[in-house]
């Protein structure tokens, strides 16, 4: 019993659920420390098992953010991360960020279906009308990813983060309710 985390989405592949400091730590130090990993994401500093259980401890500790695991239903891996952050409740927008730690599932469905499920719970339990997303625009696998999750390219910032040696444009991408409703009926049957 004591092995057995709380779910907090199910989805078709994955379920959310909450962290665990006691078990996820360990995953989320390597997952960020991981330059393959780290290449798509906004850290560029290594992190430390400290730095990473305060994040942990902080993720969920008001109501501007959820934190959520990404684990493989059958199997209860976990891969990743996904969440909801700043999120605004006067204009009901927030942003997603998402991360695949283990490799091996890349492009295979998993992150797909978790976004189609915090999507779900963005806009029918939360009542959020947008969510907003970026991505490096060398990335191509999470700008395809968003697109086909409803996501539309609202605009860029032009070199806007420096890595590899260069500069590189931010592809600005979001989703509203109202759009992606007929995508999640289409996915949910």
């Amino acid at each position: 019993m004591e092995n057995q985390k709380t779910v907090f989405i199910i989805g078709k592949k994955v379920i959310l659920r909450p962290p665990d400091i006691n078990t996820d730590v360990e995953l989320f130090y390597r997952w960020i420390n991981d330059p393959e990993v780290r290449h798509f994401v906004s850290a560029v500093f290594p992190s430390g098992i400290k730095r990473e259980r305060e994040w942990i401890e902080n993720a969920n500790k008001d109501d501007k953010n959820v934190i959520l695991v990404i684990e493989i239903k059958d199997s209860k891996i976990p891969i990743g991360t996904m969440g909801l952050h700043r999120i605004d409740w006067i204009s009901r927008t927030a942003f997603t960020g998402a991360l695949i730690g283990e490799k091996e599932f890349w492009g295979k469905g998993f992150g797909t279906d978790a976004k189609m499920n915090l999507l779900n719970y963005a806009f029918s339990t939360l009542n959020l009308r947008k969510i907003c997303s970026s991505a490096l625009s060398y990335n191509g696998r999470s700008i395809g990813h968003n697109l086909h999750c409803g996501y539309k390219v609202e605009g860029v910032r032009k070199n806007q983060h420096f890595r590899k040696g260069r500069y590189w444009d931010e592809v600005m991408l979001a989703v509203f309710k109202k759009d992606w409703d007929p995508l999640w009926r289409e996915y949910i049957k």
